[in-house]
């Protein structure tokens, strides 16, 4: 009998070569219990352009130094804007935001339109009315199954005491504290 895993040495590989005993749909489903903020990050195109994208993949690093993570799929339009922007800002949504989760979400159309936004650290846009912001600069990339995990030196950022907005189970929401009594 042997103690060697029983798994492949490059996960990747297994979800690339679609030879994973795991449902892809029933995994996600399982991932949706487990709910999260709602973000916008942000970059500047190389032509100017402010580009932004829907995302619940962002998490903290580490305090010292300030380090943030988020994740964008391979197939992405927007992959090679942030993989060449010097910096990118992570929007946290507010709960009166769903509206602007939705816009960004899509593949088409100006995402800014209609929105109140100034250029942040390296011209990244900060979007108004955030829960918070973080500013980074583009610190590394790594290779993940079908995605590119990106980290961020935190250079400035700022928050407010409103509401978080949530996702879980394909839907937004958001937090209800309990009286604290078990």
């Amino acid at each position: 009998m042997s103690d060697a895993p029983k798994h492949p040495a490059d996960p990747a590989n297994e979800f690339a070569t679609d030879n994973s005993a795991i449902d892809p749909r029933d995994f996600r489903n399982a991932l949706g219990t487990f709910a999260t903020g709602v973000t916008i990050v942000t970059a500047m195109a190389a032509d100017g352009t402010p580009y932004g994208v829907t995302c619940n993949s962002f998490a903290s690093v580490s305090l010292n130094p300030p380090l943030v993570l988020w994740s964008l799929g391979m197939f992405s339009q927007g992959l090679t804007i942030f993989q060449n922007a010097s910096h990118f800002t992570v929007n946290i949504l507010g709960a009166s935001q769903q509206g602007l989760a939705s816009q960004f979400a899509k593949s088409s159309g100006d995402k800014f339109a209609g929105v109140s936004w100034m250029p942040g650290l390296g011209k990244a846009p900060v979007l108004a009315d955030c829960v918070a912001n973080f500013q980074c600069r583009a610190a590394n990339r790594y290779y993940g199954g079908d995605h590119i995990i990106f980290l961020g030196a935190v250079e400035a950022y700022a928050y407010n005491r409103q509401e978080p907005l949530l996702f879980a189970r394909g839907g937004f929401g958001q937090f209800l504290a309990g009286d604290g009594k078990s």
